[in-house]
């Protein structure tokens, strides 16, 4: 089969103009928004239509071409990169980002898999009311994208992950067919769950094109505060008593270290050190959503983190005077990333804990690293609320980033064995895509790794989506 007909049949299936095939129109889909793993891609389709992925799929299934699914290609993880054997067709679904329904007495919105995270944010609020799942790259982050890796964000806490948020899903199978399971139903107890075997899957399986997704009312104010603590001992009682005392209303509780709230004043210094020379080690950024009113929301937190002062659970705390306060404390979180970057690569780990064993995991994780490159800076913070942290590994100061990248697989095995050690996971919200797919093999066991295996011969038995992500590539 000679690319001649493959690009006849394709254009003739998206439009010429959205089938590329030229390798300088490639750049911005075979590389991530970090500008690592990068790939070469043997052409780039852009369908409009659910129809057209299906016919693309078919195409490609009839010609043994593999199928790289891409949302908004804001992973982490490499799950929707091609590889570089330019043998692999991107299958963009930026396109398809059409609202289809809202049904607001059911609390559910129908939308194609493209569209962008922000705008469904927009859509629901035109309802008055607010889809929950909310992370740092809404902006360009896209629905079909955040359900193949079941993302989380910031408010798992109280709304769950993305799995939790959808109730339906179109797919497209990677022979071409269409399952159309787009329904609106809380309950459906008839038979396996196709819903949640696609939810995850990163592709792997099949095409998520469009998803019925939950929403819930608005809420009257939403404050966030930010308190300083001494541990990570005393972050998880502060978690307790304001559990305790809130209930469902707390709907975020991050941890931060020091470091981290340091790094982003350096880089940012319109986003100074919230607490000044005098910090304590870890901060706790904790939100309340409340349903009453304005003031009822800054009376809850004025009542919480004054018994936390005198019960000695902070050392000190910052309650907003305005929500403009609050929602600069969550501008300081969302920047920690972007100081990371300006501040040069690192090694980074998306892991998940029982939330009783993240102060061990940081208390002996800090050590291990420290024998095995001296003077590694530890950027830890995360959505502890729910057990998920982001524990990166940088250069000590002044030192050039390839110092850890060279050691990157030594440390990810130092992180990860303790973390697994502890019953964790070593993917929380970011996915296994092709960058973790040996270490999935290595920490799973050989039942679960013979199951997964079992499912994707059943569902593409070709290995011809989105190969070699999650599972290592099938060898010819």
């Amino acid at each position: 089969m000679h690319d001649t007909t493959l690009q006849q049949e394709l254009g003739a299936i998206v439009g010429d103009a959205y089938a590329l095939f030229d390798p300088g129109d490639h750049t911005r889909f075979v590389n991530d928004w970090f500008g690592r793993e990068g790939g070469r891609a043997r052409c780039v389709l852009r369908p409009r239509s659910t129809a057209e992925v299906a016919a693309v799929v078919a195409c490609c299934a009839r010609h043994g071409v593999p199928v790289v699914p891409q949302g908004g290609n804001t992973g982490l993880a490499g799950g929707a990169l091609p590889d570089q054997s330019a043998a692999q067709c991107v299958l963009s679904l930026e396109r398809m980002t059409a609202v289809r329904e809202i049904d607001p007495a059911g609390k559910t919105l129908t939308v194609e898999a493209g569209a962008v995270l922000a705008h469904v944010h927009a859509a629901a609020r035109e309802q008055f009311m607010e889809f929950p799942l909310t992370m740092g790259s809404q902006g360009s982050a896209t629905i079909g994208g955040l359900l193949s890796t079941n993302a989380g964000g910031t408010a798992v806490l109280r709304h769950g992950n993305a799995r939790a948020l959808c109730l339906g899903l179109e797919v497209v199978t990677p022979q071409g067919e269409v399952w159309n399971g787009l329904r609106r139903l809380r309950k459906d107890n008839t038979g396996y769950d196709l819903r949640d075997l696609y939810i995850g899957a990163e592709g792997t399986l099949g095409i998520i094109t469009a998803a019925v997704l939950t929403l819930v009312p608005t809420p009257k104010a939403r404050l966030a505060a930010m308190v300083s603590v001494t541990s990570p001992e005393q972050a998880l009682l502060l978690l307790q008593a304001v559990q305790q005392r809130a209930g469902a209303l707390l709907t975020a509780f991050e941890l931060i270290s020091d470091d981290c709230l340091r790094l982003v004043a350096q880089y940012f210094p319109q986003l100074p050190h919230p607490f000044g020379a005098q910090a304590a080690p870890w901060a706790v950024l904790l939100e309340l959503s409340d349903h009453e009113s304005e003031g009822h929301a800054f009376e809850l937190m004025e009542g919480l983190l004054g018994e936390a002062l005198e019960g000695g659970l902070v050392k000190d705390a910052l309650i907003p005077q305005s929500l403009a306060q609050s929602a600069r404390f969550w501008d300081m979180r969302e920047h920690i990333p972007l100081a990371q970057v300006e501040d040069g690569k690192n090694v980074k780990h998306d892991i998940s804990l029982p939330i009783s064993a993240i102060p061990r995991f940081l208390q002996e994780a800090g050590p291990l690293l420290e024998a095995l490159h001296p003077g590694a800076r530890i950027i830890a913070f995360g959505h502890v609320g729910d057990g998920n942290l982001h524990y990166n590994v940088a250069a000590p100061p002044g030192r050039p980033p390839a110092e850890v990248l060279d050691r990157k697989a030594a440390i990810h095995a130092t992180v990860h064995d303790l973390v697994v050690r502890l019953g964790g996971s070593i993917s929380a919200e970011h996915g296994i895509g092709r960058m973790k797919a040996a270490e999935l093999a290595h920490y799973k066991s050989p039942l679960e790794m013979r199951l997964f295996e079992s499912v994707k011969r059943a569902l593409d038995p070709l290995g011809l989506m989105n190969p070699g992500k999650v599972l290592l590539a099938r060898q010819p």
